[in-house]
């Protein structure tokens, strides 16, 4: 079944706690701590891979959890870090954040690979506790959670030529004709209900075989497609990467002029991106219209650009719509006639389009490079806030938040005393003591860190 939309939650490993024990072996002098670290949790991974084209695998499973990090062991062994979990996705893939506001990373490349969910800290063992003042510590750090996210995944086909065009115009059997693509085909209309991939390779119209390029067949579209019906926006979004397109003009259907603005209307009222790409018009089934009407459509179509490139207003095609070449395109999609020049000048499209696509890209790199990014992490990982002061009748809770205080009491077993007092000493480092004591805080009064309640015992 084909899925190009699916929402997951995603739950890295947690890492494995510390160890707590002491060596107490006859002949081993001064001992003492040596319980080992937690080994650090899996990460969650999202691969680009070019061998699938759905994202059904992924929509089959709602949640993905990786491997938790092993416990630390006795003899400052550390335990065994939690194995990475793989998810493989088609090349195209856009995953977005669980509102679908922000896009997180496009994977647009084979073999892109992206990092959706860190796996969490091993906790320390109590080997790193001693001191010299304090030389049996029965206090280890926790594992650190997992990173949890919720996340949007979207597929939208990476393709060099899009087949665009009302429903029945042919694009199924064009596809199956010059690719490897073998669609349904059928003399009903939206007998293609989901976006079709093939590989055309110009070798067999006489060209070489380093001419290939991939070619997406695009269910027909009708008017209000940018609205959703006729299922639109699951069509429309996989046309948004296609290089060049193709508009298939069905000589048999209606007013062939009249539905070519249709068409066109609806790419600029779904994404203004879409009427500016390379355009190439050709029309279908010439085995079945007469010359006279052929000439006819040829120079309905024609004289829409030409009130364009007059700049006369006209409220039927969109202005930024890209006029094609003065030749339009004679094809039959079934005898064959036509496509070998229609598939040169295609791959004379996507060539010129990409060597511009390069360059700018170039360009941009070279103005990224000149920029230097200033870097704080530590600024980062220490900013905390007071978020609120929470009344009660005997005693206020303090809530705070920030990243590494966080974490820090996330590892910290709070029933432990000296985990407490490990706490209050990074209270004191991170100078949240002293903010807490401007806010009037007292004796008993509550600090709540990541939903964690700890005492104030300071005088």
């Amino acid at each position: 079944m084909f899925c190009d939309e699916t929402k997951i939650k995603v739950i890295a490993g947690k890492g494995g706690d510390g160890s707590v024990n002491f060596r107490r072996e006859k002949f081993v002098p001064k001992g003492g701590p040596d319980g080992g670290d937690g080994g650090k949790g899996g990460n969650i991974i999202i691969l680009a891979d070019e061998n699938i084209n759905t994202l059904s695998d992924i929509n089959s499973q709602k949640h993905y959890r990786a491997e938790s990090g092993e416990n630390g062991k006795k003899k400052k062994m550390s335990g065994k870090g939690g194995k990475d979990l793989l998810l493989k996705v088609p090349v195209g893939t856009v995953i977005w954040n669980s509102e679908k506001t922000m896009i997180i990373i496009d994977l647009n490349k084979n073999g892109q690979a992206f990092t959706i969910a860190k796996g969490g800290k091993g906790g320390l063992g109590n080997q790193h506790f001693a001191s010299s003042v304090h030389q049996s510590p029965t206090f280890a750090e926790n594992g650190e959670p997992g990173e949890e996210k919720e996340i949007i995944l979207e597929l939208k086909m990476v393709a060099d030529l899009g087949l665009i065009g009302m429903p029945s115009a042919g694009k199924s059997t064009l596809i199956s004709h010059i690719s490897n693509a073998r669609p349904k085909i059928a003399d009903y209309e939206f007998t293609t209900l989901i976006p079709n991939l093939g590989v055309v390779d110009l070798a067999h119209f006489g060209g070489s075989h380093s001419d290939s390029f991939v070619v997406a067949d695009i269910p027909g579209l009708i008017e209000g497609a940018h609205q959703g019906k006729g299922l639109g926006h699951k069509f429309l979004k996989h046309i948004s990467r296609t290089s060049v397109l193709i508009h298939m003009i069905d000589p048999l259907r209606g007013n062939p002029a009249d539905n070519f603005i249709k068409i066109q209307r609806e790419l600029e009222l779904f994404d203004k991106n879409l009427v500016k790409k390379p355009l190439i018009v050709a029309i279908n089934k010439i085995d079945a219209v007469r010359e006279q009407d052929l000439k006819k459509i040829e120079e309905e179509l024609k004289s829409i650009f030409q009130k364009k490139s007059q700049n006369k207003k006209s409220k039927l095609l969109p202005q930024k719509t890209q006029p094609f070449s003065s030749k339009i395109f004679r094809i039959s999609a079934v005898t064959g006639a036509g496509l070998k020049e229609l598939l040169f000048e295609a791959l004379k499209k996507i060539k010129e389009y990409k060597s511009k696509t390069i360059k700018k890209e170039e360009k941009t790199q070279k103005i990224k490079s000149k920029e230097i990014p200033v870097l704080k992490p530590h600024e980062t990982l220490v900013k905390f806030k007071i978020e609120k002061v929470i009344k009660h009748k005997d005693h206020k809770v303090y809530v705070i938040t920030g990243k590494r205080i966080e974490q820090l009491i996330s590892m910290t077993d709070t029933n432990n005393p000296e985990g407490v007092q490990r706490l209050y000493h990074f209270f004191n480092k991170m100078g949240i003591l002293r903010a807490l004591k401007r806010e009037k805080i007292s004796f008993n009064d509550i600090i709540e860190i990541a939903n964690k309640k700890i005492p104030y015992i300071c005088k």
